[in-house]
């Protein structure tokens, strides 16, 4: 009656296994370390850069505990905070020979010290929030009034290529302020631009100037401008994530608040300067023709005067180039690049795609400036770098390719960073607060601690009040919180403080479910049943009470979890995986302990649950560690 077959016995063992191993990359602690990852999106860490790092700390005489090459950063893992300064400085030292100029970001961080099996297995320990490892915080506002400009400029030019296409001879189209003027020389030329901008640019609303010229001005109405405001926060974040991912910070925390405002929290970053450099790293492209001109060509090949109207720019070789300053096309209008081979020559190319008005651009200016170049250019903190600037092959379109000598990693680096983006409006630091690791070690402690004890309240008082089976309880809470943290571990989630307040709810919510199977086997021994089948019939009728209670429970974490943000969704999450590890483990888990200790007993005479009123007996309390069924 009260027997599991054995592959019950082995999903809990395995259970209780991977439990055990997924859990224990938590109890190491965290290692101080310094990380090295590119500073320029035309930079890269590889194998040379790892060497350049390990020769600087020999010649500081710094060993360091551990040092890896993982993903697009250097980590050098030290034993004390100390020797951890002193290694920063020399690696900033040996890689960033001019501090005006830097190449590489040398960052403090923390990483975890889980021992290289552990790591083989991938058990990586839970990410720790802001509160609790400390780290930077950041408020930054969007410049809403440069959003809108960016955007007129765009759509200014975007009138001037409908004007063309369509032959309406217009005197002129420029941005004034926060509207487009369009000016004509009569009436009918400016009743035919209203039709094409009408046609052409829903967003927009027009009104005719009286008086001298014919003009007319065009804003945004209201519902497109709410969208550009909206488009340039949501662009600015997709920026901000695509930058820091690449450096590496574990779970960055970058999401809107307000209508213009951009919060960034990155655990584990000390260094508020180096945290500024990581959301500075916004890169601007544009593409421009060459200077194809006698005067380009003599500056470009004799390093001579730049004619007027161009800039020279570097290669990714180091060759000059000479690019007009009139700008063909932006960022802006690339909506994807990924790299890959030529079909002809099986050399690495790079496929780009471009939005309708970006096509447009790129066909008529193909068409005329056929066996041309045009250069892509990488502008990034004020500097620009030429990435490529391939010769003009046919009229192109909307998806067009770059191809040369390039390598297939070199093909991989380029797609990526036109790939990157940039940001759609200046953004500006107002609020900004360091929390030192110190201050987030005491929310741990505090934080572990009120579990800790809340955790050993209810094993005592289950051990007093239930006997044997409050140890059965207490043992498959204990597994249960195990498996919650081996959950979180492997699911990589962000342990907040609301989260440690979430597993200190969890532990008080899973026993509620064992308190149920005891007084309902309690129940049964009072009716007259035997002890087992007391046993099988307080856990199949506590079952549904168990269920219905859980799934209540589960609907409210499930709401925060839709509806809520920030540590409200940190809390949902423990609570929600929590509520589902609670009922596996006080059913299924306290069940096998129970039919492993008393199901092989073919007699059973008595079972230890406390005591136990009969009502047969007057005013009188029995034992049920000492009573028959």
């Amino acid at each position: 009656m009260n027997r599991y077959p054995v592959w019950k016995y082995i999903i809990i063992l395995i259970t209780l296994v991977v439990g055990a191993i997924y859990t224990l990359p938590n109890f190491f602690g965290e290692a101080p370390a310094v990380q090295v990852s590119a500073g320029k999106v035309t930079v890269r860490v590889d194998g040379n850069t790892l060497s350049r790092v390990e020769t600087a700390l020999q010649a500081a005489s710094l060993t360091p505990d551990r040092l890896t090459q993982e993903g697009t950063s250097v980590w050098a893992r030290f034993d004390t905070p100390d020797n951890q300064l002193k290694a920063k400085d020399a690696i900033e030292r040996t890689l960033n020979p001019d501090p005006a100029d830097p190449s590489y970001i040398v960052a403090l961080n923390l990483v975890p010290r889980s021992p290289a099996w552990l790591a083989a297995l991938n058990a990586k320990p839970m990410y720790l929030g802001l509160d609790l490892r400390g780290g930077v915080h950041f408020m930054l506002q969007v410049d809403m009034r440069e959003a809108i400009t960016k955007r007129l400029d765009t759509l200014a030019s975007d009138i001037r290529l409908n004007l063309r296409e369509k032959d309406v001879r217009h005197g002129g189209v420029s941005r004034e302020g926060n509207s487009i003027e369009v000016r004509a020389r009569d009436a009918a030329t400016l009743e035919a631009a209203r039709r094409v901008i009408t046609d052409s640019q829903p967003d927009l609303q027009l009104a005719e100037t009286q008086g001298g010229e014919p003009r007319l001005v065009a804003t945004f109405k209201p519902p497109a401008l709410q969208k550009v405001q909206t488009d340039a926060v949501k662009q600015n974040i997709n920026t901000l994530h695509n930058r820091v991912n690449e450096l590496g910070v574990a779970e960055p925390v970058i999401q809107q608040q307000g209508a213009d405002r951009v919060v960034v929290q990155l655990p584990g970053v000390q260094d508020t300067a180096k945290a500024k450099d990581i959301l500075g790293r916004t890169a601007t492209l544009e593409m421009r023709l060459v200077d194809e001109s006698t005067e380009g060509r003599a500056a470009e090949l004799n390093n001579g005067p730049v004619p007027f109207g161009s800039e020279k720019f570097l290669l990714r070789d180091g060759t000059p180039v000479i690019v007009k300053r009139q700008v063909i096309l932006t960022g802006d209008r690339l909506t994807d690049a990924q790299p890959g081979f030529d079909s002809q020559t099986q050399q690495p190319k790079v496929d780009l795609t471009v939005d309708a008005q970006g096509g447009r651009v790129m066909r008529d200016t193909s068409r005329e400036n056929l066996r041309k170049r045009m250069a892509i250019i990488l502008f990034e903190k004020g500097k620009g770098e030429a990435l490529t600037a391939p010769v003009i092959q046919a009229e192109l379109g909307t998806r067009f390719q770059i191809s040369g000598s390039m390598t297939t990693v070199e093909a991989n680096d380029l797609a990526l960073l036109l790939r990157a983006g940039s940001l759609a409006a200046p953004m500006e630091i107002i609020e900004e607060r360091t929390i030192g690791p110190s201050l987030g070690a005491d929310n741990i402690s505090k934080g572990f601690k009120s579990v800790t004890w809340g955790f050993v309240a209810i094993v005592l008082f289950m051990m007093v009040y239930y006997h044997l089976f409050g140890v059965f309880s207490s043992i498959a809470l204990t597994f249960n919180l195990l498996l919650l943290v081996a959950i979180l571990s492997m699911l990589q989630a962000t342990l907040t403080l609301p989260g440690i307040a979430a597993v200190a709810l969890t532990l008080g919510m899973a026993i509620d479910a064992n308190v149920l199977i005891n007084e309902r086997i309690r129940e049964e021994l009072r009716g007259g049943a035997s002890p087992q089948a007391a046993i099988h019939a307080g856990y199949d009728r506590a079952w549904a009470t168990i269920l219905d209670s859980n799934v209540t429970s589960l609907i409210a974490g499930l709401a925060l979890l839709a509806f809520g943000s920030g540590p409200v969704r940190g809390f949902a999450v423990v609570h929600c995986i929590g509520i589902l590890t609670s009922m596996f483990s006080a059913v299924f888990f306290s069940r096998g302990l129970v039919n492993w200790w008393y199901g092989r007993q073919k007699k059973l005479k008595m079972v230890s649950i406390g005591t136990v009123w009969r009502p047969e007996n007057d005013n009188k309390l029995a034992d049920g560690s000492s009573t028959a069924g």
